[in-house]
């Protein structure tokens, strides 16, 4: 069990090296130089796990689901003990916990800060917290493929064309999101670059919106965006983490193009395009309709960037991170499509016990695709298992002194991995000045938020409930 979690990781301890050593020539090319010798120490570390990698695979021909969950976890756990190490080797006054806290927040892809100005830090410091997140999303996406037994047939034929996969197939097919990873960041650096942003404005933006965080190397966004145009352009960009990298994909490497492949974009467009005529006619904040596209684009993609303005809609906001985006893309969320379905479903079941004369086809929507009541059940189990979580973390929050509306608001972005901000009404949390307690809380939370909640029943029923 164990064994398959320490390859597991070491194969992202390698990119993590790389990291470390584009972090190590930036350092020395800017002569940043007093903080070469903490991405020193970090690329070794992660050069010298990144061995364990190469540990026998062919024992794991046939892997069970409950290594593949265990395996992720870890890397939730163990990774960012690496990436914490420029925080608490760089920084003197930054304790262990607050170091953990942080690298856990950038690769969670949740964003949130124990500095409350980041402005303080040096750019190499603002670089690797930008890298950490776009390390963490690559995490995730690889995850999904490693984890891809989970979710229903449907989506194991749009995520790839072939529904098992053992070890050296899902060797290839991280490479090839890897690849796409990181030519749709390119074009992000490139198209902030074209709108007039500072390059290295640009770099550390293109590295946090592929990855649907929330780290900025400024204290507000409004500090970078300048312009209507910019706003407009940015908001656009964002939307990558709200469609995915699927259609990307499927057009780069799938030989069989299969109109099922985009069908899920499809729906995300009449949802989104449903959002902001909404949002145009009804909520538009002061007239200005760039903030309010920026931030509903920021909700809906899990990215959580927000202008400093006074905001009536926080509720309304805070739905939209729960119902999130694509299934293969960086942003958290139930999911569009399995909020859609259960809906569906169940607005279906409701009609046919009340009008048990009529044929209701469950169906989905402009598809011959038929609801699956299995996929249904699991469906039905995530919210489940997402309102106990969601439960027992605004219990315990409340526990630690935080009042209950705060505690709500910030129960729902740290499951769904959002940074806090004026969007969500909890733009004035100190974290650094939270107990031990709390923050491990949290850390705990941002995890538990970024595996997928599926996963979590799982696992409860492999150890808990063993028979």
């Amino acid at each position: 069990m164990f064994k398959l979690s320490f390859i597991y990781i070491g194969s992202f301890c390698f990119i993590l090296s790389l990291l470390s050593f584009f972090n190590i020539i930036y350092s020395y090319y800017f002569e940043i130089l007093y903080n070469i010798e903490v991405y020193s120490y970090t690329l070794i570390i992660s050069l010298i796990f990144s061995s364990l990698f190469f540990l026998k695979k062919n024992e794991f021909k046939k892997i069970s689901l409950y290594e593949k969950i265990i395996a992720v976890a870890s890397g939730y756990l163990i990774l960012p003990l690496i990436i914490l190490i420029p925080y608490f080797l760089g920084l003197s006054n930054l304790s262990f916990i607050d170091s953990y806290f942080e690298a856990t927040s950038g690769f969670t892809s949740t964003g949130f800060s124990i500095f409350n100005n980041v402005k303080s830090l040096d750019q190499s410091l603002l670089l690797w917290r930008s890298t950490s997140q776009w390390f963490g999303g690559l995490y995730f996406l690889i995850s999904i493929l490693f984890l891809i037994d989970i979710y229903d047939d449907n989506y194991k034929k749009i995520l790839t064309n072939f529904i098992s996969l053992d070890v050296n197939e899902i060797i290839k097919q991280s490479t090839k999101i890897l690849f796409v990873y990181t030519i749709i960041t390119l074009i992000l650096f490139i198209i902030y670059k074209l709108v007039n942003l500072r390059t290295f404005d640009s770099f550390n933006l293109s590295l946090t919106v592929i990855s649907s965080g929330g780290f900025l190397i400024a204290n507000n966004i409004s500090e970078i965006l300048q312009s209507n145009f910019q706003i407009y352009v940015f908001s656009l960009s964002m939307l990558i983490s709200f469609f995915g990298i699927l259609l990307p994909y499927n057009v780069l490497f799938l030989r069989k193009k299969d109109l099922l492949v985009f069908t899920e974009d499809f729906y995300l467009l009449i949802y989104f395009i449903f959002l902001v005529g909404l949002f145009f006619l009804f909520f538009n904040q002061n007239n200005n309709f760039s903030i309010t596209l920026f931030s509903l684009i920021s909700s809906i993609s899990n990215i959580g960037f927000s202008f400093d303005i006074k905001n009536q809609n926080n509720f309304l906001f805070l739905v939209l991170v729960i119902i999130g985006g694509s299934l293969v893309s960086t942003s958290s969320g139930l999911r569009f499509l399995k909020i859609y379905l259960l809906t569906k479903f169940s607005f279906n079941e409701l009609v046919s016990h009340s009008k048990p004369k009529h044929v209701i086809l469950n169906k989905v929507l402009f598809s011959k695709v038929k609801i699956d009541l299995n996929d249904i059940n699991k469906y039905f189990f995530t919210v489940i298992i997402f309102i106990l979580s969601l439960s027992i973390l605004i219990s315990l929050l409340t526990l630690n002194d935080i009042q209950f509306d705060d505690a709500f608001k910030l129960g729902i972005l740290t499951l769904m991995n959002t940074v806090n901000s004026s969007l969500h009404g909890l733009e004035n949390l100190n974290f650094v000045d939270f107990s031990i307690p709390l923050k491990l809380i949290l850390i705990v939370f941002m995890i538990i938020g970024r595996i997928e909640f599926i996963s979590i029943l799982i696992l409860i029923k492999k150890f808990v409930f063993k028979n």
